[in-house]
């Protein structure tokens, strides 16, 4: 008990650089108190006493604003920062090392009583403020949920969810661009450089337009040759980089952009 309870206390203090000290931790944070009351909760709740383990998440939710049924499971090493209004569901399961932080739903789409209605976090998923992961899916290990998405479908392990409806982001380079980033440090609230697909958007538009720039000073360099009075035939003239053909994907962006 006290090794999960240290270990829970570590964490916090390597993902957090607003905690200073082991005890301003435990006493100050209700984070800290849910994952502890919520234990004491699931313990009643898996051993019959299921009146009783409902009352502890009751008074926890009463306690930490965050509503934990007692029949979810919870792995080591899981920090809710702030998250005042978070709420998981019977049946969730949030594996080690996950962080959830303020206003987050796991919750169900189905009203049958006995079948997996929530989701299943994998290891060190981080699901940012105010997302809603809805139904009873997987969200593999490593994912990342951005703040205020709305997520109806399983997300591949190291991918990134965002929007509304949650787009799927998982390139092959951001994929290792993102391993690099977690080996250089956590990243908070499931959001990182490449995460938005308008900015992605935006950034191939960019490229583009540099491309076209690119293809303009060709062609006027081809007519200024052509203009010279020595000047060869006019396919001598076109430079071998010169693009003949529009090659402009409108389609590629569109899908970036959820259309």
């Amino acid at each position: 008990m006290f090794s999960r309870l240290r270990s829970d206390i570590q964490c916090i203090l390597e993902r957090d650089p607003a905690a200073r000290t082991r005890w301003e931790v435990l006493t100050c944070y209700p984070g800290v108190h849910a994952v502890i009351l919520h234990r004491w909760a699931h313990g009643c709740w898996t051993h019959g006493f299921k009146w009783l383990g409902r009352f502890i998440s009751h008074l926890a939710r009463w306690l930490t604003g965050i509503e934990i049924h007692p029949g979810a499971k919870i792995g080591e090493r899981v920090f809710f920062d702030h998250a005042m209004g978070v709420v998981v569901g019977e049946t969730a399961e949030i594996g080690d090392g996950c962080t959830i932080y303020q206003g987050v739903t796991l919750g169900g789409t189905a009203l049958y009583k006995g079948t997996k209605r929530h989701p299943t976090l994998g290891k060190n998923v981080v699901v940012g403020a105010g997302a809603q992961v809805l139904g009873g899916f997987t969200v593999g290990d490593g994912a990342k949920i951005g703040s205020n998405a709305v997520v109806v479908k399983p997300v591949p392990a190291g991918a990134t969810a965002v929007g509304n409806p949650a787009r799927v982001i998982q390139a092959g380079a951001d994929v290792k661009r993102e391993q690099v980033a977690s080996q250089m440090g956590f990243s908070a609230y499931g959001v990182t450089q490449n995460d938005d697909p308008l900015s992605q958007a935006l950034r191939g538009l960019i490229d583009n337009a540099s491309g076209q720039e690119h293809q303009i000073a060709l062609l006027w360099q081809a007519i200024e040759k052509l203009s010279h009075p020595k000047s060869p035939g006019p396919q001598d003239c076109v430079p071998k980089d010169a693009a003949l053909h529009e090659n402009f994907e409108a389609d590629k962006l569109n899908q970036l952009v959820g259309k």
